[in-house]
């Protein structure tokens, strides 16, 4: 069969358009043979041993289509021989499936812009060439945007791929990829620019692994069960009773008790002694176990208070009297069992030490700045990055903390009016927030949820980081407009991605199986267009590393954040 495909039977207007000296000046590859509006089929031909084998014709790269007046920009996503047998000595035919992507337009005063879509089809008989390195850098580029430099693009190592940090954060981010892909670094090295370019922002890493302790030796403080302090009295109700009830089954009556008794301690807090108390109230706080230590309120909203309902101090010695008392009382409103029951729980709590962090020096605290402080670096002291360690937690109380740091970072984000920029980064994001309702927890679903729909006009930010994406709460990933898929083996997981990704590229999708470490398909709202980069290398010691341990930085407040707290309703 004669073939009209030899490199000297294309006859283009072209120029060459050479990257280097060692190419050929021929950069015809095939001719379009069908189009069917989103995608087209070239016929080209190679050899043996052909530069065209190995340097245009392979999945992932891009090639253009001249028109004339516009030169449109196809991904490869699928080759095919056209014979069943292989020549050796001649060319052989082959068919190239391409997805349009966009087209690269030139304005009357020659300068040139890329557009997602196309305008123009290609005809019948349109020539494909190799894509100028211009035209490649004009596709991956954010045009008025600023953005940052993360790593280069996979078909070409001398195009920079960029990011658009604003544009990333705020509408919320997800990095997800397989085991050993490279994720962590990715996370460290898209943090590190993150905070250099926005210098308001603090970053709140939930860190189940003790892995990223060793990754910002030089911006972060590193908290972890020893130098926690997170009282008890911080914990909202179902938060506190996670915790207490540790998934075991209480006693039918036992989570309401905890509820009525949390709120008498409450109040007793309020009271100015318990002289006092006994003066004012005398017996009668016996004779009232609907109105235990003073007006009924619910046990998280003492005073009113507002969002940071929770923060209201109590003793955990008021909590025991107040449970003896209703024990004591001639009129039983609740089973004594479920009473004594109760007081063993959270008896037992109180002296386990690897619950110190709640108990240990919980009454030092009497409101909730230093602990925002601290946890929120305010000020930074030159580290704007917290590493928590949720791995040195016991496993009970992992949720419940969880819950409380990341209701905390909506809080203070809204209460400081623009000031304070946070982002909470979320690690195996697939436990808190999974697929399925009826797992996890549902107050820390319900925080991260809030920071996900809610949490742009605030400054609180939400990173997702998770090695299964179809085990994720799919309106959790739906809320984050900028994706870096890594390499994902799963089918369900790739069907995942698949679905999120919103241009013309989703063919892309089809190799994430089989992309190199370090590699990751990025689309969405932070990048110019979906772009199969690699990562840059991070410097020795700024990778993450499996349960390293970090120093701590001692922290204190200023002015600003009391006013922060006062905002919060504490």
């Amino acid at each position: 069969m004669q073939l009209p495909l030899k490199n000297a039977a294309f006859h283009t207007d072209v120029l060459p358009d050479r990257r280097d000296g060692h190419q050929p000046p021929e950069r015809a590859l095939g001719r379009v043979i069908a189009c069917d509006g989103s995608r087209a089929t070239i016929l080209s031909a190679v050899s043996t041993g052909n530069w065209l084998a190995g340097d245009a014709w392979a999945i992932g790269r891009m090639v253009s289509i001249n028109l004339g007046s516009s030169r449109i920009v196809a991904l490869v996503y699928k080759l095919q021989a056209v014979n069943d047998a292989w020549s050796e000595s001649e060319e052989n035919p082959i068919r190239v499936e391409v997805e349009f992507l966009g087209e690269v337009l030139e304005n009357a005063e020659g300068k040139l812009r890329f557009q997602s879509g196309i305008s123009t089809f290609p005809p019948i008989g349109a020539i494909a060439h190799r894509i100028r390195a211009g035209d490649l850098a004009l596709v991956h580029d954010l045009g008025d945007r600023s953005g940052v430099e993360i790593g280069h693009i996979t078909q070409d190592a001398s195009i920079p791929a960029t990011v658009s940090i604003p544009d990333m954060l705020s509408r919320h981010f997800a990095l997800v990829g397989t085991t050993g892909v490279g994720k962590s670094s990715a996370v460290s090295l898209l943090l590190r620019r993150a905070v250099a370019v926005r210098p308001r922002l603090r970053v709140l890493i939930l860190d189940p692994h003790n892995e990223y302790a060793s990754a910002f030796p030089d911006l972060a403080l590193t908290i972890d069960g020893e130098s926690l302090d997170l009282p008890f009295w911080m914990f909202k109700q179902d938060e506190l009773a996670d915790v207490v009830f540790r998934g075991r089954a209480p006693l039918e009556d036992e989570p309401d008790i905890l509820r009525e008794v949390v709120s008498a301690a409450r109040a007793r807090y309020r009271m100015p002694s318990s002289q006092d108390l006994a003066r004012d109230l005398g017996s009668s706080l016996l004779k009232r176990p609907l109105d235990l230590g003073g007006s009924r309120q619910s046990v998280d909203t003492p005073q009113q208070a507002g969002p940071a309902d929770a923060a209201t101090p109590y003793r955990i010695k008021d909590v025991f009297t107040v449970i003896d008392e209703l024990v004591g009382l001639h009129e039983q409103r609740w089973p004594r069992t479920a009473l004594r029951s109760l007081k063993v729980r959270v008896g037992s709590l109180h002296a386990d030490p690897r619950y110190r962090f709640m108990f240990g020096r919980a009454n030092m605290y009497e409101t909730v700045a230093p602990i925002l402080s601290q946890v929120f670096r305010i000020p930074m002291h030159g580290r704007p990055i917290t590493a928590f360690q949720l791995g040195g937690l016991p496993a009970e109380v992992v949720n419940a903390v969880a819950s409380v740091l990341s209701r905390l970072a909506f809080d203070l984000a809204s209460a400081s009016q623009g000031a304070c920029e946070i982002l909470v980064l979320c690690e195996e994001a697939h436990r808190y927030v999974p697929s399925d309702i009826s797992r996890g927890f549902a107050p820390t679903r319900q925080a991260l949820a809030r920071i996900a729909k809610e949490g742009r006009k605030y400054g609180a930010y939400l990173g997702i980081v998770t090695q299964r994406p179809g085990e994720l709460d799919p309106t959790i990933l739906s809320q984050c407009s900028t994706i870096f898929a890594m390499r994902l083996a799963n089918e369900r997981d790739q069907q995942i991605i698949r679905s999120a990704i919103s241009d013309a590229s989703a063919s892309t999708i089809n190799f994430l199986s089989s992309i190199g470490n370090r590699e990751a398909i990025a689309f969405g709202e932070g990048v110019a267009t979906t772009m199969r980069m690699r990562f840059a290398e991070l410097k020795p010691h700024e990778l993450p590393a499996m349960g390293a341990r970090g120093g701590e930085v001692a922290g204190r407040y200023e002015p600003t954040l009391d006013d922060m707290v006062r905002r919060m309703g504490t």
